[in-house]
């Protein structure tokens, strides 16, 4: 048996199947040119294959949406198609590991769900402080990049979960379209930080600030 069918056959009793199949091909060229460190590749897959997602939020975690429902997605590894409002410049974040979750409504009201496994406790904290400036400044940042446009944020304060989050509102309008409110949580619980944001057209008068709170607590305790 020559070292490609060796290294694959250990790469399958750890990791499957499927990944086995992913690895064939580098694992049987890797072997024809020179022996390659085979348990260094096994590390990898290992550790790969050991990530799991953190806790995420369900439908009925969200705040009510009068008239309709909310509808969950999948727990998806990596960033959704469209990088959270206010986000822009904070995710996808550098290292660690990435999660989201979307959730819909039949109506106007939707809302998204990003966490992220940081590799160390300090680089958590500079993510969810980097997420909140992001969140701070991001009605001004809006207005810079629209003109004719306006826009207004609130500091809703903190919330008791974990390491800590903390709530915004941003609120957006365009002439001849409809304005959109924004809820934004940002919360950490160790080396996890998690983003929720809530959005609907509208402003942030009626905007559930309590009930999204709320869900921003449970997001964070939701973590571990």
């Amino acid at each position: 048996m020559d070292l490609s069918n060796r290294t694959t056959r250990r790469v399958a009793a750890l990791v499957g199947a499927a990944a086995t199949a992913a690895l064939l091909v580098p694992l049987a060229g890797a072997a024809q040119a020179a022996p390659g460190p085979a348990p260094a590749v096994t590390a990898h897959v290992v550790k790969a294959a050991k990530a799991t997602a953190p806790g995420f939020l369900g439908a009925a975690d969200l705040p009510p949406a009068p008239g309709t429902s909310w509808t969950a997605g999948p727990v998806t590894a990596g960033m959704p198609e469209w990088t959270p409002f206010c986000l822009e410049g904070v995710l996808p974040a550098k290292g660690g590991a990435t999660w989201h979750r979307r959730f819909h409504t039949d109506l106007d009201t939707w809302a998204v769900q990003v966490s992220v496994t940081a590799p160390s406790t300090d680089a958590a904290r500079r993510l969810a402080a980097a997420g909140e400036r992001a969140a701070a400044g991001c009605a001004a940042d809006w207005l810079r990049a629209t003109p004719g446009g306006t826009a207004s944020w609130a500091d809703y304060g903190r919330v008791t979960a974990r390491d800590g989050a903390r709530v915004y509102g941003v609120h957006t309008s365009v002439p001849d379209s409809e304005p959109g409110a924004h809820l934004l949580g940002v919360g950490r619980d160790g080396r996890t930080v998690t983003f929720v944001q809530w959005a609907r057209m509208g402003d942030l008068t009626d905007a559930p600030v309590t009930a999204f709170k709320g869900t921003t607590a449970k997001a964070v305790h939701r973590l571990h």
